[in-house]
């Protein structure tokens, strides 16, 4: 695991890069993001490289990591995808794959038929949870229907207008899917995050600390600013 301390813009772009490089080299590579505040920035700064000509997504294949249950369309994972990478950047809404629960009994199988996860772009919950794999879950968890803890909740709170608004269930890639990437970037930003990351980087890598599993693939790096890192 690889930690990259830079401030939170200099961080996107190196993501951004990284991502650039992946599509030049493999341009149907298989894609994992997660959605919430921290990559709505990427997808801006890919939005942007995209209208340039720095990128192409043309032909990437995309799986969201996690899908609320029981939301409307407007607040799923879905539709911040669609407004938020297929409707500003050339990804084809026919190449991308979403989670229901119609969808999760075979997730798994439709992510090995694209011969496995090239990359999978990840933000780091409050209490260490990746996608909403959430403190207890197993590390050889496949694609399932998720509890959501208050802390995980709790965040939510503005979009959904309070905690107990808030989703309590999710769909989410498993640690084990995640984690058998090729290459896994996690971002988190600001001192909010900055317990989780501690975590992630020294905690035993068990499922009491559902982002300590990220100890173990051979190709992670963190991309965090200043603020996050400060328990480093």
């Amino acid at each position: 695991m690889k930690t990259i301390i830079l401030e939170k813009e200099e961080s996107l772009r190196l993501a951004a890069d990284r991502i650039a490089r992946l599509l030049a080299r493999k341009p149907e590579a298989a894609l994992a993001f997660s959605t919430g505040r921290t990559t709505r920035d990427l997808f801006a700064v890919l939005a942007s490289r995209c209208e340039k000509g720095e990128v192409s997504l043309k032909r990437a294949r995309l799986f969201a990591v996690t899908e609320f249950e029981d939301v409307p369309e407007e607040m799923s994972a879905r539709a911040q995808l669609l407004r938020e990478l297929v409707g500003t950047t050339d990804l084809r809404e026919e190449n991308c794959r979403f989670l229901s629960a119609e969808a999760a009994a075979d997730y798994d199988a439709q992510i090995a038929a694209c011969g496995g996860l090239d990359m999978a772009v990840l933000g780091l919950g409050v209490n260490a949870h990746i996608g909403y794999n959430e403190p207890a879950v197993p590390y050889d968890s496949y694609t399932h229907r998720q509890k959501l803890t208050d802390k995980t909740r709790a965040p939510l709170a503005a979009q959904f207008g309070s905690t107990e608004a808030a989703p309590a269930y999710a769909w989410t890639m498993g640690i084990k899917t995640l984690v058998s990437a090729r290459e896994i970037l996690v971002l988190a930003f600001g001192e909010e995050k900055a317990w989780a990351v501690f975590q992630m980087l020294y905690a035993r890598d068990d499922s009491v600390i559902p982002a300590a599993f990220l100890q173990l693939p051979p190709e992670v790096t963190v991309l965090v600013d200043p603020a996050a890192a400060q328990k480093l």
